[in-house]
């Protein structure tokens, strides 16, 4: 148990901002022989909650600092995350060692089983996809499968050869290792390209980050501070810019009602001459409101919007389970779901909208190309995570959606980490993170649909059961 909690403990390296993305072969094959020993769901249970427990130690600070949780209680719910999302690896590995594990045929259950996993990962329990096995792809020749079967599917490839290798050093006929080390190497070679913007014309963003301390964004006495900030740093690069984006809640207040501030925005935004994106909250009830994006045009009149559709479970809204919990955000509405198409549009350019956490699914960005969106836009304040991996492990999932919809990503993030991410996943310019600044830099237009924006999760989840399902009713073991 010792050894399985310490190899899913590893698994966290191998992501952002460690980066050391092979040490996650080791430590599943590690996984795969334990399991194969016997008592596979408390071995899968151990190494999920080394993976999901102990590499979110970050959550508890956060919960302290800003939820203003005694530490005991911010513990706590870090056990508790951990202990909830290492059921789903648990059930990984009572899948793969459904008929004793020890054959070749864990060459199939295992990766698999890895699939099924990690889609559960990404919807059950509201969803949380934080570092999905498949954003280990990333830079590697194989991430072009992303376009065709997602993250989720892409997961079967680390899971592949992390079973291949295990059956080449300890299976008595190394064929069968060898066998899966030739189809990895095959899938990898044979990866398709990913899809490329195919416009023509070239756009110049300027993203802010304007680095408001999280304990400062929500206090009034800092608001002229915040607002002047964002507004010097867009007046140095709006020129040269064909859009200017403000990050998550750049604006911390309700625009309809602060009049004096909303004609002073409309102002600055006409001064520059150039269209506006900014992070911001809108009044839909009495008590309620959204958080999204909104856009204005010093050319037009409307300021449109569009609101997060999926919110943060106790930061945006306290499930009705557990009543008695606050959210993290300060008490100045009730979040609820948007419900509108998810883009806005700027000069004829339409802009899907990805506020935040949405970035982790990739249901979110599919719907908003589904529905026109020619670029992504990711806003985000990761000043909740401090100086901690969680900001890179967000922004790390950020690229995956950019390589499955097959479109420039534009992440204009609080403190960091802001980027322009092409939709092959490479970084195309990214500013310091911490910093004020405004990075500017080029992208493109895209109207292709890539197979995984047309088809979905659907025809991956069918050739799932396909292979699952023989391992359930095979009579003689494996």
């Amino acid at each position: 148990m010792l050894a399985a909690l310490a190899l899913g403990g590893l698994m966290p390296f191998s992501f952002s901002p460690f980066d050391y993305s092979w040490l996650a072969i080791p430590a599943l094959a590690g996984f795969l022989w334990l399991l194969c020993q016997g008592r596979p769901f408390r071995i899968g249970f151990a190494f999920g909650f080394g993976w999901f427990g102990l590499g979110a130690w970050w959550l508890a600070p956060t919960l302290h600092t800003y939820g203003h949780i005694p530490w005991v209680f911010a513990l706590f719910c870090v056990v508790l995350v951990g202990c909830v999302m290492a059921l789903l690896p648990a059930l990984w590995a009572w899948v793969a060692a459904k008929d004793g594990g020890r054959s070749h045929w864990i060459l199939v259950s295992f990766p698999a089983a890895a699939v099924g996993e990690e889609w559960l990962r990404g919807h059950i329990f509201t969803g949380l996809p934080w570092t999905a096995l498949g954003n280990l792809m990333l830079d590697t020749p194989a991430v072009g499968w992303a376009s065709w079967i997602g993250v989720y599917g892409i997961a079967f490839i680390p899971a592949l050869l992390a079973a291949s290798l295990l059956l080449l050093v300890t299976h008595e006929e190394k064929k069968w290792g060898m066998g899966g080390v030739v189809v990895t190497t095959l899938l990898v070679l044979a990866a398709p390209q990913p899809f490329d913007a195919a416009g023509e014309k070239s756009y110049r963003a300027a993203l802010i980050q304007g680095n408001i301390p999280q304990d400062q964004k929500w206090d009034a006495a800092f608001l002229n501070e915040t607002m002047f900030r964002y507004a010097n740093l867009s007046a140095q690069v709006a020129d040269e810019s064909d859009i200017i984006i403000w990050p998550e809640a750049a604006i911390p207040f309700f625009l309809e009602r602060a009049p004096d501030w909303d004609l002073w925005l409309t102002d600055q935004i006409r001064e520059w001459r150039a269209p506006l994106l900014f992070g911001g909250l809108k009044l839909t009830g009495e008590n309620t409101a959204n958080n999204g994006l909104f856009a204005e045009d010093p050319n037009l009149e409307l300021r449109e919007f569009a609101g997060k559709q999926h919110l943060v479970p106790f930061g945006e809204y306290v499930p009705s389970w557990v009543p008695f919990l606050r959210t993290l955000v300060p008490e100045i509405a009730n979040f609820v779901p948007a419900e509108d198409s998810g883009f806005v549009q700027a000069r004829g350019v339409r802009y899907g909208a990805l506020i935040c956490y949405e970035s982790l699914f990739p249901e979110q960005s599919r719907r908003r190309v589904q529905n026109g969106a020619e670029v992504l836009v990711n806003v985000t304040n990761d000043a909740w995570y401090g100086t901690t991996p969680a900001a890179w492990q967000h922004f790390q999932a950020a690229r995956m959606r950019a390589v499955e919809t097959g479109r420039y990503l534009l992440r204009a993030a609080n403190t960091g980490v802001t980027a322009i991410i092409g939709p092959d996943g490479k970084v195309t310019a990214t500013a310091p993170w911490w910093t004020q600044t405004a990075l500017t830099g080029e992208f493109r237009l895209s109207d292709s649909i890539t197979p995984y924006v047309r088809w979905g999760d659907a025809p991956l989840l069918g050739l799932l059961v396909l292979l699952v399902i023989p391992l359930f009713v095979r009579k003689e073991s494996i």
